[in-house]
Protein backbone atom coordinates (compact mmCIF):
# COMPACT_ATOMS: atom_id res chain seq x y z
CA UNK A 1 0.00 0.00 0.00
CA UNK A 2 1.54 3.30 -1.11
CA UNK A 3 1.48 6.78 1.09
CA UNK A 4 -1.36 7.73 -1.28
CA UNK A 5 -3.11 5.10 -0.95
CA UNK A 6 -2.74 4.94 3.29
CA UNK A 7 -3.93 8.69 3.55
CA UNK A 8 -6.73 8.20 1.78
CA UNK A 9 -7.70 4.89 3.48
CA UNK A 10 -6.78 7.24 7.03
CA UNK A 11 -9.94 9.18 5.89
CA UNK A 12 -12.13 6.60 6.51
CA UNK A 13 -11.76 4.48 9.13
CA UNK A 14 -15.06 2.94 9.14
CA UNK A 15 -14.20 1.31 5.83
CA UNK A 16 -17.54 2.53 4.76
CA UNK A 17 -16.19 4.35 1.71
CA UNK A 18 -12.83 3.11 0.59
CA UNK A 19 -11.37 -0.24 -0.37
CA UNK A 20 -8.59 -0.70 -2.98
CA UNK A 21 -10.52 -0.96 -5.85
CA UNK A 22 -12.64 2.24 -5.50
CA UNK A 23 -9.43 4.09 -5.02
CA UNK A 24 -7.58 5.97 -7.84
CA UNK A 25 -6.48 3.99 -10.26
CA UNK A 26 -2.63 3.49 -9.36
CA UNK A 27 -1.61 2.15 -12.56
CA UNK A 28 -2.89 3.56 -16.11
CA UNK A 29 -1.60 0.56 -18.84
CA UNK A 30 -4.81 1.64 -20.81
CA UNK A 31 -3.76 2.75 -24.39
CA UNK A 32 -5.43 3.86 -27.45
CA UNK A 33 -6.20 0.20 -28.90
CA UNK A 34 -8.06 -0.99 -25.21
CA UNK A 35 -10.95 1.50 -25.25
CA UNK A 36 -10.95 0.86 -29.20
CA UNK A 37 -11.32 -2.67 -28.11
CA UNK A 38 -14.00 -2.07 -25.77
CA UNK A 39 -16.20 -0.71 -28.10
CA UNK A 40 -15.57 -3.33 -30.53
CA UNK A 41 -16.46 -5.76 -28.03
CA UNK A 42 -19.40 -3.62 -26.47
CA UNK A 43 -20.39 -3.17 -30.74
CA UNK A 44 -20.38 -6.70 -31.95
CA UNK A 45 -22.95 -8.61 -31.18
CA UNK A 46 -26.37 -10.05 -31.41
CA UNK A 47 -28.19 -6.64 -30.11
CA UNK A 48 -26.26 -4.61 -32.47
CA UNK A 49 -27.33 -6.32 -35.52
CA UNK A 50 -30.96 -6.69 -34.53
CA UNK A 51 -30.98 -3.20 -33.53
CA UNK A 52 -29.40 -1.76 -36.98
CA UNK A 53 -31.65 -5.16 -38.90
CA UNK A 54 -34.85 -3.51 -36.96
CA UNK A 55 -34.44 -0.04 -38.46
CA UNK A 56 -34.32 -1.82 -41.90
CA UNK A 57 -37.74 -3.48 -40.94
CA UNK A 58 -39.42 -0.30 -39.43
CA UNK A 59 -39.21 0.80 -43.10
CA UNK A 60 -36.05 2.89 -43.93
CA UNK A 61 -33.48 1.98 -46.67
CA UNK A 62 -29.49 0.61 -46.17
CA UNK A 63 -28.28 4.47 -46.76
CA UNK A 64 -31.41 6.03 -44.32
CA UNK A 65 -29.87 2.85 -41.83
CA UNK A 66 -25.98 4.33 -41.94
CA UNK A 67 -27.51 7.99 -41.41
CA UNK A 68 -29.39 7.41 -38.40
CA UNK A 69 -26.21 5.47 -36.81
CA UNK A 70 -23.72 8.02 -37.81
CA UNK A 71 -26.05 10.65 -36.20
CA UNK A 72 -26.24 8.65 -33.25
CA UNK A 73 -22.78 7.84 -33.10
CA UNK A 74 -21.82 10.87 -33.49
CA UNK A 75 -23.62 12.19 -30.36
CA UNK A 76 -22.45 9.08 -28.69
CA UNK A 77 -18.57 9.81 -29.38
CA UNK A 78 -19.18 13.53 -28.08
CA UNK A 79 -20.60 12.01 -24.87
CA UNK A 80 -17.99 9.46 -24.20
CA UNK A 81 -15.26 12.20 -24.57
CA UNK A 82 -17.21 14.20 -21.78
CA UNK A 83 -17.68 11.02 -19.33
CA UNK A 84 -14.15 9.25 -20.85
CA UNK A 85 -12.43 12.76 -19.50
CA UNK A 86 -14.26 12.77 -15.70
CA UNK A 87 -13.11 8.98 -15.48
CA UNK A 88 -9.34 9.74 -16.56
CA UNK A 89 -8.83 13.26 -14.49
CA UNK A 90 -9.79 11.77 -11.35
CA UNK A 91 -9.24 8.04 -11.49
CA UNK A 92 -11.87 7.12 -9.58
CA UNK A 93 -15.01 4.71 -10.57
CA UNK A 94 -18.41 5.31 -11.13
CA UNK A 95 -19.98 5.03 -7.72
CA UNK A 96 -16.99 7.40 -6.62
CA UNK A 97 -17.36 10.00 -8.77
CA UNK A 98 -21.29 9.97 -8.06
CA UNK A 99 -20.31 11.00 -4.63
CA UNK A 100 -19.00 14.39 -5.90
CA UNK A 101 -23.12 15.32 -6.55
CA UNK A 102 -25.27 13.10 -4.91
CA UNK A 103 -22.81 12.66 -1.76
CA UNK A 104 -21.18 10.03 0.27
CA UNK A 105 -24.08 8.37 0.62
CA UNK A 106 -26.17 9.70 -1.43
CA UNK A 107 -23.87 8.34 -4.50
CA UNK A 108 -25.67 5.14 -3.84
CA UNK A 109 -28.66 6.38 -5.37
CA UNK A 110 -27.50 6.01 -9.15
CA UNK A 111 -25.21 2.99 -8.27
CA UNK A 112 -27.62 0.58 -7.42
CA UNK A 113 -30.22 1.76 -10.29
CA UNK A 114 -27.19 0.90 -12.65
CA UNK A 115 -26.39 -1.90 -10.97
CA UNK A 116 -30.10 -3.58 -10.80
CA UNK A 117 -30.35 -2.40 -14.97
CA UNK A 118 -26.71 -4.22 -15.40
CA UNK A 119 -27.16 -7.24 -13.51
CA UNK A 120 -30.81 -7.69 -14.93
CA UNK A 121 -29.60 -7.34 -18.40
CA UNK A 122 -26.41 -9.23 -17.62
CA UNK A 123 -28.85 -12.46 -17.24
CA UNK A 124 -30.71 -11.50 -20.38
CA UNK A 125 -27.81 -10.78 -22.39
CA UNK A 126 -26.76 -14.67 -21.80
CA UNK A 127 -29.78 -16.37 -22.03
CA UNK A 128 -30.58 -14.33 -25.78
CA UNK A 129 -27.12 -15.83 -26.67
CA UNK A 130 -27.31 -19.46 -25.04
CA UNK A 131 -30.86 -19.19 -26.96
CA UNK A 132 -28.60 -18.71 -30.13
CA UNK A 133 -26.08 -21.28 -29.54
CA UNK A 134 -28.55 -23.63 -29.18
CA UNK A 135 -29.93 -22.90 -32.18
CA UNK A 136 -26.72 -23.75 -33.58
CA UNK A 137 -25.96 -26.95 -31.66
CA UNK A 138 -29.47 -28.06 -33.06
CA UNK A 139 -28.20 -27.67 -36.60
CA UNK A 140 -25.14 -29.27 -36.16
CA UNK A 141 -26.56 -32.52 -34.27
CA UNK A 142 -30.38 -32.85 -34.35
CA UNK A 143 -29.99 -35.72 -32.12
CA UNK A 144 -29.92 -32.71 -29.57
CA UNK A 145 -33.14 -32.27 -30.09
CA UNK A 146 -34.02 -34.90 -26.79
CA UNK A 147 -32.59 -32.21 -24.36
CA UNK A 148 -34.71 -29.30 -25.89
CA UNK A 149 -37.76 -31.47 -25.01
CA UNK A 150 -37.35 -31.67 -21.36
CA UNK A 151 -37.20 -28.39 -19.05
CA UNK A 152 -36.60 -27.16 -15.51
CA UNK A 153 -37.95 -23.77 -13.78
CA UNK A 154 -38.69 -22.55 -17.28
CA UNK A 155 -35.95 -23.99 -19.67
CA UNK A 156 -34.62 -26.74 -21.62
CA UNK A 157 -31.99 -28.90 -20.18
CA UNK A 158 -29.92 -27.89 -23.41
CA UNK A 159 -31.02 -24.57 -22.43
CA UNK A 160 -29.45 -24.50 -19.03
CA UNK A 161 -26.03 -26.15 -20.48
CA UNK A 162 -25.84 -23.30 -23.22
CA UNK A 163 -26.45 -20.60 -20.47
CA UNK A 164 -24.24 -22.40 -17.64
CA UNK A 165 -21.29 -22.03 -20.18
CA UNK A 166 -21.54 -18.58 -21.00
CA UNK A 167 -22.20 -18.04 -17.18
CA UNK A 168 -19.06 -19.27 -15.92
CA UNK A 169 -16.87 -18.10 -18.86
CA UNK A 170 -17.94 -14.69 -18.25
CA UNK A 171 -17.53 -15.16 -14.48
CA UNK A 172 -13.85 -16.31 -15.70
CA UNK A 173 -12.82 -13.42 -16.69
CA UNK A 174 -14.43 -11.17 -14.62
CA UNK A 175 -13.21 -12.28 -11.76
CA UNK A 176 -9.47 -12.11 -12.82
CA UNK A 177 -9.87 -8.21 -12.27
CA UNK A 178 -10.11 -5.28 -15.07
CA UNK A 179 -6.13 -6.17 -16.76
CA UNK A 180 -8.12 -9.35 -17.43
CA UNK A 181 -10.76 -7.70 -18.71
CA UNK A 182 -8.51 -5.35 -20.79
CA UNK A 183 -6.48 -8.34 -21.84
CA UNK A 184 -9.93 -9.88 -23.07
CA UNK A 185 -11.15 -7.15 -25.41
CA UNK A 186 -7.82 -6.23 -27.23
CA UNK A 187 -8.49 -9.76 -29.05
CA UNK A 188 -12.56 -10.51 -28.48
CA UNK A 189 -13.58 -7.91 -30.61
CA UNK A 190 -11.58 -8.55 -33.89
CA UNK A 191 -12.39 -12.49 -34.00
CA UNK A 192 -16.56 -11.54 -34.11
CA UNK A 193 -15.60 -9.47 -37.11
CA UNK A 194 -14.03 -12.47 -39.00
CA UNK A 195 -17.30 -14.23 -38.83
CA UNK A 196 -19.21 -11.42 -39.59
CA UNK A 197 -17.47 -10.76 -42.74
CA UNK A 198 -17.27 -14.24 -43.96
CA UNK A 199 -21.46 -14.07 -43.37
CA UNK A 200 -21.87 -11.32 -45.08
CA UNK A 201 -19.55 -12.87 -48.41
CA UNK A 202 -21.83 -15.51 -48.10
CA UNK A 203 -24.80 -13.67 -48.93
CA UNK A 204 -23.39 -11.47 -51.30
CA UNK A 205 -22.16 -14.49 -53.37
CA UNK A 206 -25.65 -15.91 -52.83
CA UNK A 207 -27.22 -12.72 -53.89
CA UNK A 208 -25.33 -12.60 -57.30
CA UNK A 209 -22.63 -10.04 -55.43
CA UNK A 210 -25.46 -7.34 -55.96
CA UNK A 211 -27.64 -6.22 -52.96
CA UNK A 212 -29.49 -3.33 -53.49
CA UNK A 213 -29.09 -0.52 -50.54
CA UNK A 214 -31.86 1.46 -51.66
CA UNK A 215 -34.03 -1.37 -51.04
CA UNK A 216 -37.23 -0.75 -48.28
CA UNK A 217 -39.41 -3.63 -47.20
CA UNK A 218 -41.75 -0.96 -46.04
CA UNK A 219 -41.46 2.39 -48.07
CA UNK A 220 -41.48 5.70 -46.20
CA UNK A 221 -42.07 9.15 -47.22
CA UNK A 222 -39.87 12.35 -46.67
CA UNK A 223 -41.29 13.21 -43.20
CA UNK A 224 -41.76 9.68 -42.05
CA UNK A 225 -37.94 8.82 -43.23
CA UNK A 226 -36.65 11.83 -41.27
CA UNK A 227 -38.77 10.77 -37.94
CA UNK A 228 -37.51 7.02 -38.71
CA UNK A 229 -33.86 8.61 -39.25
CA UNK A 230 -33.87 10.34 -35.55
CA UNK A 231 -36.10 7.94 -33.87
CA UNK A 232 -32.91 5.27 -34.77
CA UNK A 233 -30.69 7.69 -33.99
CA UNK A 234 -31.68 8.86 -30.59
CA UNK A 235 -32.83 5.04 -29.74
CA UNK A 236 -28.71 4.35 -30.70
CA UNK A 237 -27.91 6.50 -27.79
CA UNK A 238 -30.25 5.34 -25.29
CA UNK A 239 -28.92 1.51 -25.34
CA UNK A 240 -26.00 2.77 -24.99
CA UNK A 241 -26.67 5.47 -22.00
CA UNK A 242 -25.85 2.83 -19.62
CA UNK A 243 -22.04 3.32 -20.50
CA UNK A 244 -22.24 6.64 -20.24
CA UNK A 245 -23.42 7.26 -16.75
CA UNK A 246 -19.90 4.31 -15.97
CA UNK A 247 -17.43 5.12 -18.72
CA UNK A 248 -14.85 6.22 -15.87
CA UNK A 249 -14.65 2.52 -14.87
CA UNK A 250 -12.78 2.00 -17.27
CA UNK A 251 -11.00 5.25 -18.32
CA UNK A 252 -9.79 5.54 -14.89
CA UNK A 253 -7.14 3.19 -16.11
CA UNK A 254 -6.30 5.31 -19.14
CA UNK A 255 -2.27 6.58 -19.81
CA UNK A 256 -3.99 10.23 -20.97
CA UNK A 257 -6.97 12.11 -22.49
CA UNK A 258 -5.60 11.63 -25.80
CA UNK A 259 -5.61 7.98 -25.75
CA UNK A 260 -9.59 7.94 -24.42
CA UNK A 261 -10.67 10.24 -27.47
CA UNK A 262 -8.69 8.64 -30.01
CA UNK A 263 -9.78 5.07 -29.23
CA UNK A 264 -13.20 6.32 -29.06
CA UNK A 265 -12.83 7.85 -32.36
CA UNK A 266 -12.08 4.89 -33.20
CA UNK A 267 -14.08 2.58 -31.48
CA UNK A 268 -17.57 4.55 -31.76
CA UNK A 269 -18.04 6.49 -35.16
CA UNK A 270 -16.34 4.48 -37.40
CA UNK A 271 -16.29 1.07 -35.92
CA UNK A 272 -20.36 1.38 -35.51
CA UNK A 273 -20.44 2.67 -39.13
CA UNK A 274 -18.40 -0.20 -40.31
CA UNK A 275 -20.74 -3.08 -38.45
CA UNK A 276 -23.59 -1.40 -39.21
CA UNK A 277 -22.62 -1.28 -42.84
CA UNK A 278 -21.70 -4.92 -42.42
CA UNK A 279 -25.04 -5.97 -40.61
CA UNK A 280 -27.38 -4.20 -42.78
CA UNK A 281 -26.13 -5.77 -45.99
CA UNK A 282 -26.32 -8.91 -44.61
CA UNK A 283 -30.35 -7.88 -43.99
CA UNK A 284 -30.94 -6.43 -47.13
CA UNK A 285 -29.01 -9.98 -48.34
CA UNK A 286 -31.60 -12.00 -46.53
CA UNK A 287 -34.66 -10.47 -48.21
CA UNK A 288 -32.89 -11.35 -51.57
CA UNK A 289 -31.65 -14.24 -51.26
CA UNK A 290 -34.46 -16.05 -48.97
CA UNK A 291 -37.55 -13.56 -49.64
CA UNK A 292 -37.36 -11.94 -45.90
CA UNK A 293 -35.70 -9.91 -43.46
CA UNK A 294 -34.02 -11.99 -41.42
CA UNK A 295 -32.86 -10.02 -38.15
CA UNK A 296 -31.18 -12.84 -36.01
CA UNK A 297 -27.64 -13.42 -37.10
CA UNK A 298 -27.79 -16.99 -35.36
CA UNK A 299 -30.87 -17.66 -38.34
CA UNK A 300 -28.66 -17.02 -40.72
CA UNK A 301 -26.12 -19.34 -39.50
CA UNK A 302 -28.23 -21.63 -39.42
CA UNK A 303 -28.54 -21.92 -43.21
CA UNK A 304 -25.13 -22.24 -43.64
CA UNK A 305 -24.50 -25.79 -45.08
CA UNK A 306 -20.49 -26.11 -43.68
CA UNK A 307 -20.32 -27.56 -40.45
CA UNK A 308 -17.01 -25.97 -39.65
CA UNK A 309 -18.72 -22.20 -40.05
CA UNK A 310 -21.78 -23.24 -37.76
CA UNK A 311 -19.03 -23.95 -35.15
CA UNK A 312 -17.49 -21.16 -35.49
CA UNK A 313 -20.19 -18.76 -35.42
CA UNK A 314 -21.29 -20.55 -31.86
CA UNK A 315 -18.53 -19.66 -30.96
CA UNK A 316 -18.47 -16.02 -32.15
CA UNK A 317 -21.88 -15.79 -30.13
CA UNK A 318 -19.90 -16.88 -26.71
CA UNK A 319 -17.10 -14.28 -27.51
CA UNK A 320 -19.83 -11.64 -28.60
CA UNK A 321 -21.75 -12.36 -25.60
CA UNK A 322 -18.68 -12.06 -23.19
CA UNK A 323 -17.79 -9.09 -24.57
CA UNK A 324 -20.79 -6.98 -24.42
CA UNK A 325 -21.97 -8.62 -21.24
CA UNK A 326 -18.35 -7.80 -19.50
CA UNK A 327 -18.55 -4.21 -20.90
CA UNK A 328 -21.86 -3.05 -20.70
CA UNK A 329 -23.59 -5.33 -17.87
CA UNK A 330 -20.74 -6.79 -15.55
CA UNK A 331 -17.85 -4.34 -14.46
CA UNK A 332 -20.58 -1.61 -13.28
CA UNK A 333 -22.38 -3.77 -10.86
CA UNK A 334 -18.96 -5.10 -9.47
CA UNK A 335 -18.27 -1.64 -8.32
CA UNK A 336 -21.59 -0.67 -7.38
CA UNK A 337 -21.89 -3.24 -4.95
CA UNK A 338 -18.02 -2.93 -3.63
CA UNK A 339 -19.70 1.05 -2.64
CA UNK A 340 -22.52 -0.18 -0.76
CA UNK A 341 -20.08 -1.96 1.54
CA UNK A 342 -16.36 -1.15 0.74
CA UNK A 343 -15.35 -3.35 3.86
CA UNK A 344 -16.43 -6.64 2.83
CA UNK A 345 -17.07 -6.47 -0.54
CA UNK A 346 -14.09 -5.72 -3.16
CA UNK A 347 -14.36 -5.56 -6.80
CA UNK A 348 -14.14 -9.51 -7.43
CA UNK A 349 -16.74 -9.93 -5.01
CA UNK A 350 -18.86 -7.44 -6.12
CA UNK A 351 -18.75 -9.16 -9.82
CA UNK A 352 -19.45 -12.74 -8.22
CA UNK A 353 -22.55 -11.07 -6.30
CA UNK A 354 -23.80 -9.86 -9.88
CA UNK A 355 -23.26 -13.16 -11.52
CA UNK A 356 -24.79 -15.08 -8.73
CA UNK A 357 -27.87 -12.71 -8.85
CA UNK A 358 -28.28 -12.94 -12.61
CA UNK A 359 -28.79 -16.54 -12.20
CA UNK A 360 -30.85 -16.21 -9.46
CA UNK A 361 -33.17 -13.69 -11.45
CA UNK A 362 -34.13 -16.39 -13.90
CA UNK A 363 -33.58 -13.86 -17.33
CA UNK A 364 -34.97 -15.94 -19.49
CA UNK A 365 -38.80 -15.52 -17.38
CA UNK A 366 -37.56 -11.71 -17.16
CA UNK A 367 -37.57 -11.42 -21.00
CA UNK A 368 -40.38 -13.09 -21.83
CA UNK A 369 -42.33 -10.83 -19.52
CA UNK A 370 -43.45 -7.60 -21.31
CA UNK A 371 -44.11 -5.75 -18.60
CA UNK A 372 -40.64 -6.57 -16.44
CA UNK A 373 -39.10 -5.46 -19.88
CA UNK A 374 -40.48 -2.39 -20.94
CA UNK A 375 -41.67 -0.52 -17.61
CA UNK A 376 -39.38 -1.96 -14.79
CA UNK A 377 -36.20 -1.89 -16.94
CA UNK A 378 -37.10 -0.23 -19.41
CA UNK A 379 -38.02 2.95 -16.85
CA UNK A 380 -35.12 2.30 -14.73
CA UNK A 381 -33.32 2.67 -18.08
CA UNK A 382 -34.98 6.13 -18.40
CA UNK A 383 -33.55 6.87 -14.94
CA UNK A 384 -30.07 7.30 -16.57
CA UNK A 385 -30.54 10.47 -18.64
CA UNK A 386 -31.44 12.49 -15.44
CA UNK A 387 -28.30 10.76 -13.63
CA UNK A 388 -25.84 11.48 -16.34
CA UNK A 389 -27.46 15.44 -16.58
CA UNK A 390 -26.71 15.99 -12.97
CA UNK A 391 -23.39 14.65 -13.04
CA UNK A 392 -21.61 16.12 -16.15
CA UNK A 393 -23.32 19.49 -15.27
CA UNK A 394 -22.45 19.43 -11.60
CA UNK A 395 -18.49 18.06 -12.65
CA UNK A 396 -17.84 20.39 -15.94
CA UNK A 397 -20.06 23.72 -15.05
CA UNK A 398 -20.33 23.51 -11.21
CA UNK A 399 -16.80 22.42 -10.85
CA UNK A 400 -14.68 23.24 -14.54
CA UNK A 401 -13.43 19.67 -13.64
CA UNK A 402 -11.35 20.34 -10.41
CA UNK A 403 -12.29 18.22 -7.83
CA UNK A 404 -10.66 17.39 -4.79
CA UNK A 405 -10.71 13.81 -4.52
CA UNK A 406 -9.17 12.96 -1.32
CA UNK A 407 -12.53 14.25 0.33
CA UNK A 408 -14.45 11.82 -1.55
CA UNK A 409 -13.41 9.09 0.74
CA UNK A 410 -14.02 11.40 4.11
CA UNK A 411 -16.69 10.54 6.23
CA UNK A 412 -16.89 13.27 8.60
CA UNK A 413 -18.77 16.32 8.02
CA UNK A 414 -15.73 18.34 7.78
CA UNK A 415 -15.71 16.43 4.21
CA UNK A 416 -16.77 18.39 1.19
CA UNK A 417 -19.19 15.83 0.08
CA UNK A 418 -20.64 15.22 3.04
CA UNK A 419 -23.50 17.95 1.88
CA UNK A 420 -26.32 17.27 4.52
CA UNK A 421 -26.25 13.80 6.51
CA UNK A 422 -23.81 12.28 3.41
CA UNK A 423 -26.90 13.38 0.55
CA UNK A 424 -27.26 16.32 -1.36
CA UNK A 425 -30.71 16.96 -1.41
CA UNK A 426 -30.28 19.61 -4.26
CA UNK A 427 -29.50 16.36 -6.57
CA UNK A 428 -31.90 14.17 -5.33
CA UNK A 429 -34.82 17.06 -5.47
CA UNK A 430 -34.08 17.47 -9.32
CA UNK A 431 -33.63 14.04 -9.94
CA UNK A 432 -37.16 12.43 -8.56
CA UNK A 433 -38.99 14.90 -10.88
CA UNK A 434 -37.06 14.87 -13.63
CA UNK A 435 -36.64 10.85 -13.60
CA UNK A 436 -40.47 10.55 -13.35
CA UNK A 437 -40.46 12.78 -17.12
CA UNK A 438 -38.35 10.73 -18.57
CA UNK A 439 -40.12 7.27 -17.26
CA UNK A 440 -43.09 8.93 -18.61
CA UNK A 441 -42.09 10.10 -22.20
CA UNK A 442 -40.23 6.12 -22.62
CA UNK A 443 -42.91 4.08 -21.03
CA UNK A 444 -46.74 6.08 -21.67
CA UNK A 445 -48.47 4.60 -24.82
CA UNK A 446 -50.39 8.16 -25.62
CA UNK A 447 -46.36 9.39 -26.06
CA UNK A 448 -45.01 6.40 -28.14
CA UNK A 449 -43.92 8.96 -31.12
CA UNK A 450 -41.67 11.10 -28.49
CA UNK A 451 -40.11 7.54 -26.17
CA UNK A 452 -37.03 7.69 -28.08
CA UNK A 453 -36.23 11.07 -26.95
CA UNK A 454 -36.50 10.65 -23.08
CA UNK A 455 -32.73 10.33 -22.75
CA UNK A 456 -31.76 13.35 -23.87
CA UNK A 457 -35.01 14.99 -22.62
CA UNK A 458 -33.88 13.57 -19.04
CA UNK A 459 -30.49 14.66 -19.71
CA UNK A 460 -30.97 18.22 -20.50
CA UNK A 461 -33.97 18.93 -18.05
CA UNK A 462 -32.07 17.07 -15.18
CA UNK A 463 -28.58 19.13 -16.10
CA UNK A 464 -30.66 22.57 -16.47
CA UNK A 465 -32.20 22.49 -13.17
CA UNK A 466 -29.59 20.97 -11.22
CA UNK A 467 -27.44 23.93 -12.64
CA UNK A 468 -29.65 26.77 -11.38
CA UNK A 469 -30.13 24.57 -8.27
CA UNK A 470 -26.49 24.83 -7.44
CA UNK A 471 -25.51 27.82 -8.99
CA UNK A 472 -25.50 30.06 -6.32
CA UNK A 473 -24.17 27.23 -3.92
CA UNK A 474 -20.36 27.33 -3.32
CA UNK A 475 -18.87 23.94 -4.90
CA UNK A 476 -17.91 21.30 -2.68
CA UNK A 477 -14.65 19.91 -2.93
CA UNK A 478 -12.95 22.35 -6.04
CA UNK A 479 -9.23 21.96 -6.35
CA UNK A 480 -6.93 22.54 -9.04
CA UNK A 481 -6.31 19.08 -10.51
CA UNK A 482 -3.73 17.09 -8.38
CA UNK A 483 -0.09 17.72 -9.78
CA UNK A 484 0.52 14.17 -10.68
CA UNK A 485 -2.35 14.18 -13.07
CA UNK A 486 -0.50 16.52 -15.29
CA UNK A 487 2.16 13.77 -15.52
CA UNK A 488 0.00 10.77 -16.29
CA UNK A 489 -1.85 12.82 -19.07
CA UNK A 490 1.57 13.41 -20.43
CA UNK A 491 2.54 9.88 -21.18
CA UNK A 492 0.80 8.22 -24.14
Amino acid sequence: MNNATESLSALDPSGRLYNEDLAPAAERKWTSYSFFAVWMSAIHNIGTYTFVAGLFVLGLTGWQVLASVLLGTGILFVGMNWAGKMGQQTGVPFPVMARISFGIWGANIPALVRAVIAICWYGIQTYLASMAVVVLLLRIDPGLRQWQDRSFLGLSVLGWGCFLLLWALQLLVITRGMEAVRRFQDWAGPIVWVVMLAMAAWLFALAGWHIPMDLSVHPLGGAEALNGVLTGAFLLVATYATMLLNYCDFTRFARSARSVVRGNFWGIPVNFAAFAAISITMTVGTVVVFGQAVTDPALILARVPDTFVLVAGALMFIVATIGVNVVLNFVSPAYDLANVWPRRITFRRGGLISAVLALLVMPWNLYSNPVVVNYFLGGLGAFLGPLFGIMAADYYLIRRGHVKVEDLYRSDEAGAFFYRRGINPRAVAVFIPTAAVAAVMALAPALHAVAAFAWPAGLLTAGTAYYLAMRGAQPAGAAAAAPERDLVEAVD
